[in-house]
């Protein structure tokens, strides 16, 4: 029965007529090799749906000529699309086995931090008596004159499933293991001593191996896609929190009106931020780490831009606490979104990340390969010009950025004309992901830049229509399914800012705290932020635990709805 709910998961899908192919009976997934250059790209969305090399000998995929083939996969996100390179050939799968991070996401990295060491040599080794024993059944079944030893070899294969089947480590063994362990030792010797077909035995021993790798497959699957379901998924506590808050600010009396801070959040005389969120215990543990860190509190604006859901919730939980004398004003930007204009912003989308997988064709190995996370402006940064009217310098910062240092001196930071400034990241160029781009005129050997602390100048972003300039690019990618037009906003929103980007020093963020579980503690002790990209959030229980206790040193405490939620 297992082994048939196996082949339902890995069952082949029709392709639609955009060329989708929603799942595949195989995990193979052929690579685009870029022109001119040494490396190959894969890009995605930290979203897990693939099937496992363990199938690929038994499921070949055909295409509707029934010929075997290999799909052309230039870009990924939930789906797998067929794609062709910049030059219209379709390129050829080369068969090399894939990185497991490449596979699974960062669920590989979690999972080995996370293996258990099992003390289980005693169970391998029943379970492979329990193989051999199978193996040698269907054989010995047919001998005449053995019809007694048969039964034997049977009543020992079902003692040994039996014992097998509640047992993971050794001490879950039953006292009697010893005799059925010695007992089905003999009888393998006898089975052995039998005049059989050595062929039969080996096509019983590889369906076994099959069965066995299928079923070892399955469980890495099913993990791998409860762990993203885990990391994806808002957890019930910060849920709960979100509902608890907005039942109280309608049962609240108080008399709301922010006329008392509109001079403060139109004037250019103070230091505005800019954060756009759906987590209220994100946001606040970012801002919290902000004003702890600055010299002068009361000269610092928040402006929080959340969606109509999360919005009463957000307001009520800045009604109830404050920050030094940090003013934080909270904007439903739903309400912007309903302007033609922005018909095609339609949703409060945050930074978006990326999952960017690079294989070096210059090493010597074709295995070696790195994976890198990006992440960029979501659509409502591209609103900021009309959100903020009257305002010229502001900072944006992401909800999973921890700030540990003043950063005042961004303000008094000359950026030379340009329009924002941004740490860059030369782990990949923009050379390595022309595939995804449209446009023809870029530098191949500009590094991507990444978001998290970014110093925007908004009086420049509109004297040259950056916008526009985004709008018209969104535009020109309404015929693409929707998984590649999803990735292929990585490239444009990088471009919408081509040679409009003044680079930051890298000291001012450190990166990966979401992903990379090799930063050494004296790097996030010197850095000025703490940008936790990446899936493994630390307020999530798969956040990478050694980052977590900087995370937690900004985070609000004796919140009432905290306790009352469990969220500790």
């Amino acid at each position: 029965m297992k082994h048939k709910l196996l082949k339902d998961v890995s069952k082949k899908k029709t392709s639609g007529s955009n060329g989708i192919l929603i799942e595949k009976s195989t995990r193979s997934k052929s690579k685009a090799k870029l022109k001119g250059a040494f490396s190959l790209v894969e890009l995605n969305n930290d979203t897990f749906e693939s099937i496992g090399p363990h199938m690929l000998k038994r499921y070949q995929r055909k295409d509707l000529s029934g010929r075997s083939k290999e799909s052309d996969t230039v870009l990924q996100q939930d789906t797998v699309v067929n794609g062709k390179q910049n030059g219209g050939q379709e390129t050829v799968h080369e068969g090399n086995p894939k990185s497991c991070e490449h596979e699974y996401g960062s669920y590989c990295l979690w999972s080995t931090e996370h293996r258990e060491v099992m003390k289980d040599a005693i169970v391998k080794r029943l379970k492979d008596q329990l193989f051999i024993a199978r193996a040698h059944y269907p054989s010995i079944a047919k001998i005449k004159q053995r019809e007694r030893f048969t039964r034997e070899l049977k009543q020992s294969i079902q003692e040994h499933e039996r014992m097998l089947s509640d047992t993971i480590t050794d001490a879950d063994l039953p006292t009697v293991f010893a005799k059925k362990l010695e007992k089905m030792e003999h009888t393998i010797e006898r089975a052995k001593s039998c005049e059989v077909g050595c062929s039969n035995v080996e096509r019983k021993l590889r369906q076994l191996l099959d069965i066995t790798e299928d079923e070892a497959y399955f469980h890495t699957r099913q993990s791998a896609i409860l762990y993203h379901l885990g990391v994806q998924t808002m957890p019930k506590t910060h849920h709960c929190l979100n509902m608890r808050l907005t039942l109280e600010y309608f049962k609240s009396r108080s008399i709301r009106t922010d006329q008392q801070n509109r001079q403060k959040l139109e004037s250019p005389a103070f230091q505005h931020y800019v954060i756009f969120s759906r987590n209220v215990l994100a946001v606040s543990t970012t801002i919290n780490s902000t004003v702890l860190n600055c010299q002068d509190s009361g000269s610092i604006v928040f402006h929080l831009f959340t969606d109509a859901q999360n919005f009463y919730a957000m307001k009520h939980w800045f009604e109830r606490n404050s920050y030094s004398e940090a003013t934080v004003h909270v904007t439903n930007i739903e309400d912007h979104l309903k302007l033609p204009k922005h018909a095609e912003m339609q949703q409060l989308l945050p930074s978006e990340e990326f999952r960017v997988t690079i294989r070096n064709y210059s090493e010597p190995s074709l295995r070696q390969m790195k994976t890198e996370y990006i992440s960029v402006f979501g659509h409502s940064h591209f609103l900021l010009p009309d959100l903020l009217p009257g305002l010229n310098r502001v900072v944006v910062l992401d909800d999973d950025l921890i700030v540990q240092k003043d950063l005042s001196s961004l303000w008094n930071l000359n950026m030379d004309g340009k329009v924002i400034g941004a740490v860059q990241f030369c782990g990949v160029k923009l050379g390595q992901l022309r595939s995804y781009i449209s446009e023809h005129s870029f530098n191949s050997d500009a590094c991507v830049w990444l978001s998290g602390l970014n110093v925007i100048e908004l009086e420049k972003w509109r004297d040259l229509h950056v916008t526009s300039l985004y709008d018209q690019s969104l535009q020109k990618l309404q015929k693409e399914s929707l998984p590649s037009k999803r990735l292929k906003t990585l490239p444009v929103s990088m471009l919408a800012f081509q040679d409009l980007i003044y680079p930051l020093e890298d000291s001012w963020v450190l990166s990966g705290l979401g992903h990379d579980y090799g930063i050494s503690k004296d790097h996030i002790e010197k850095a000025a932020t703490l940008h936790y990209n990446g899936v493994m959030k630390p307020w999530l229980d798969l956040g990478i635990h050694n980052y977590k206790s900087y995370w937690r040193k900004y985070m609000t405490t004796g919140e009432m709805f905290m306790r009352e939620c469990n969220i500790h």
